[in-house]
């Protein structure tokens, strides 16, 4: 392949697939849905700040790392790795907890707010600080939030910051936990699935959420060996065609993807495999479908939606669903892969990973 003189590396990937989809009821009032729930025991963090669900995955996808993280830090320096994620809900569902303890209460102790609440685990920056100090970093580190292309689009962004010189390395990826404000408003969309969601089904109608984390380590490299996976290129539009509904023949994503794929020096015979965004929603498969038959024409590769398994994760999903890529490429399946992520307001973004 060709493409940018330079390419990026991701020699390590720690991502959580412990996970089950489940039915489940009492998180939208009068209704059962299936969540695409984690089920590992997640480590508790000390600082207040940070103790929510978010953080906890990262806690936990920190120490999948084991010693190879300390050896990826220490060939670069802890200030010259930097820490970019994607995410969306931070501690929205801990203070929503918080907030009803507080409401409950009577007397002097009417609306206090309880002792381990704290705002700072609102604010969208807060995994990504929580990740460098669990880490033992000190580059830059910010979380982008653009509903679910948000870690998607991470992998550009830290190639950005290494090709400007503010780092040589980074920690990149995605997080996002269980929210039920999340559920209620793609609820309220009217968005969710009856049943366990079908993307691409012709009688799909709507979407499963899931939580879910995903980080790579990322470094600059060669052409590469074979068998190292590379982000090899991404591609990033904005067609603002509604606040929520995509464009319905899908000239956004279907931008998103030529990019992507030029920006990897590629063409479309060269991918053989494909990541959809699938939600299971009638208008996001069908846009998606249009748009990916017009840039790979009669030759379709191997493509496939993973929500059915794992849930929508949301600010997550273009982490997680790089991660299946990238164990694809590693186990041989595939030597170049597509994987598409896109989001309310029409942010979109692809990314190509290859060998």
């Amino acid at each position: 392949m060709g493409g940018r003189a330079m390419r990026y590396a991701l020699p390590a990937c720690s991502a959580l697939y412990a996970r089950e989809l489940v039915e489940t009821e009492g998180d939208i009032p009068g209704r059962r849905i299936y969540f695409g729930r984690v089920t590992e025991e997640l480590p508790e963090i000390s600082e207040p700040e940070f103790n929510f669900r978010s953080c906890r995955l990262l806690a936990w996808a920190v120490k999948r790392f084991g010693d190879g993280l300390g050896e990826f830090i220490s060939r670069y320096g802890r200030d010259r790795v930097a820490v970019v994620l994607g995410a969306s809900n931070t501690g929205v569902d801990e203070a929503q907890g918080f907030i009803d303890e507080s409401l409950s209460r009577t007397g002097a102790d009417a609306a206090r707010f309880p002792d381990a609440f704290r705002f700072a685990m609102l604010e969208l920056g807060a995994p990504a600080d929580y990740l460098a100090q669990a880490a033992g970093v000190t580059g830059p580190a910010y979380t982008i939030s653009t509903a679910c292309s948000s870690s998607a689009k991470a992998f550009p962004a830290a190639r950005r910051l290494m090709e400007a010189g503010f780092c040589d390395a980074a920690i990149v990826g995605g997080v996002d936990g269980r929210c039920r404000f999340a559920m209620n408003g793609f609820h309220a969309l009217g968005a969710l699935a009856q049943g366990r969601c079908r993307p691409l089904a012709e009688d799909r109608d709507g979407i499963c959420l899931g939580e879910g984390v995903a980080l790579f380590l990322m470094e600059r490299s060669g052409t590469g060996d074979g068998r190292t996976v590379h982000f090899a290129g991404a591609g990033e539009s904005s067609d603002a065609y509604h606040a929520t509904a995509p464009d319905p023949e899908g000239r956004g994503a279907e931008a998103a993807m030529r990019m992507a794929l030029a920006d990897a020096g590629c063409g479309p015979d060269a991918v053989d495999y494909i990541n959809l965004h699938g939600t299971g929603t009638v208008a996001n498969d069908d846009m998606e479908m249009k748009a990916v038959s017009r840039v790979f024409g009669e030759r379709l590769p191997a493509t496939e939606s993973t929500k059915s398994m794992t849930g929508h994760c949301l600010g997550a999903a273009g982490a997680v669903e790089a991660a299946i890529c990238w164990e694809r490429l590693r186990r041989g399946d595939a030597s170049c892969a597509l994987s598409n992520s896109f989001a309310f307001g029409g942010s979109n973004a692809s990314i190509v990973l290859a060998v």
